[in-house]
C-alpha cells in the first residue's frame, strides 16, 4: 500500500510559485516503509537556498543505493516539484534525492553545475546519517538536467566547480543516466544545428569565452576513468539535437568507458510513446543491475 505524501496543508496537490505564476503538481507517492525529508537545504549561496527532497527506504535493510534526479528546462525554468515518477526506483530499493538548482534568473553559468556538485557532495558527507551507500550513487537528468547529471558525474575529482562545497576529496558516482542532455554547449550555442537561445542566455557574459564554454561542456571531461553512462535520445528531437548524444557516445566508446546508447526512432524531446518510456526505464534498470548497483 502506498502512502501519499501531502506537502502543504494536507492538500492533494503541490503548488509551486515560479516567475509570478502558480503551477500545480501531484505529490510524490512512495511505498509503505519509506520516509521523506522535504526541502532539505544542501547549500546556501548569496542568500539562495539549494534544496532537495529525499525519499529514504527503511533503515533496517542496510545502506541503500541512491538516485539523484535533476529536472530540465534549459537552465531557465522547471522545478524539482515537477518530478514525481520514481516508482521504478522505489521498487528496486533506491533512495531518491530530487534536487533544485539555481536557474539563470538567479545566477548564470556555472551556478547550476556548482549546485549539482554541492548536492552530490552533501549526500556523500551525510551518507551515514541518511543510510545511503556512497559506492552506489546514480545521477540522472533530462535535457538541461541531463547536462547537469553528466557534469556532476564526469567531473569526478576535478573540483573546479566545488568552491561552495569543499571538504570531500573523493567525489564519484557509480553511473550516469543522461536523457537527451546537452553534451557540447558550444555546439548547441553556435553549431550548425542551433535550436534554442537557452545556451547563450545561460552563459551570460561568458557567451563568447570558448575556454569557459568548454569547461561547462560534459564532453570535455570524458576519460578512461569516467563512470558508466546510459544515454537515451530521440532521433527527431527538435530541441537538443540527436547529434549531441551521438558525439558523446562516440567519445565514451573511444575512451573505453562502459556505455549504452538507446535511440528512440521518431522520438521528440522527451516525448516518447508510453510503451517506449516503459522500455527505456526497463533498460536503465538492466544497465544498473549489470553494474551491480542493485539486484
Amino acid at each position: 500500500m502506498k502512502r501519499i505524501l501531502i506537502t502543504l496543508f494536507c492538500l492533494a496537490l503541490v503548488v509551486v510559485k515560479s516567475l509570478g505564476q502558480e503551477t500545480e503538481f501531484k505529490p510524490v507517492e512512495y511505498p509503505e516503509g519509506y520516509s521523506s525529508q522535504l526541502n532539505v537545504v544542501y547549500t546556501q549561496v548569496n542568500g539562495w537556498d539549494g534544496k532537495m527532497d529525499l525519499y529514504l527506504p527503511p533503515k533496517e535493510k542496510g545502506p541503500s543505493p541512491v538516485m539523484i534526479n535533476i529536472h530540465g528546462g534549459g537552465w531557465n525554468k522547471g522545478s524539482k516539484e515537477s518530478q514525481t515518477g520514481f516508482n521504478s526506483w522505489f521498487k528496486k530499493g533506491y533512495a531518491v534525492a530530487n534536487i533544485g538548482y539555481r536557474l539563470v534568473q538567479v545566477a548564470p553559468a556555472p551556478a547550476a553545475i556548482e549546485d549539482t556538485r554541492c548536492a552530490l557532495i552533501y549526500l556523500i558527507k551525510n551518507a551515514k546519517q541518511l543510510n545511503i551507500d556512497v559506492n552506489k550513487i546514480v545521477i540522472m537528468g533530462g535535457s538541461a538536467g541531463g547536462h547537469l547529471a553528466l557534469m556532476g558525474g564526469l567531473l569526478e575529482n576535478d573540483h573546479i566547480f566545488d568552491t561552495n562545497c569543499k571538504g570531500v576529496e573523493n567525489v564519484k558516482v557509480a553511473a550516469i543516466i543522461d536523457k537527451y542532455g546537452i553534451t557540447d554547449v558550444n555546439d548547441w550555442a553556435y553549431g550548425p544545428n542551433i535550436t534554442s537561445k537557452s545556451a547563450t542566455w545561460w552563459l551570460g557574459d561568458k557567451a563568447k569565452d570558448k575556454a569557459f564554454i568548454n569547461s561547462v561542456s560534459p564532453i570535455t571531461y570524458v576519460k578512461k576513468t569516467s563512470p558508466p553512462v546510459f544515454i537515451v535520445h530521440g532521433d527527431a528531437d527538435p530541441t537538443v539535437p540527436y547529434q549531441q548524444s551521438v558525439a558523446l557516445h562516440k567519445k565514451l566508446v573511444e575512451a573505453g568507458v562502459k556505455t549504452k546508447f538507446i535511440t528512440v526512432e521518431g522520438g521528440l524531446h522527451g516525448k516518447f510513446p508510453k510503451e517506449k518510456n516503459s522500455e527505456v526505464n526497463a533498460r536503465i534498470m538492466d544497465f544498473l543491475k549489470e553494474l551491480g548497483i542493485h539486484k
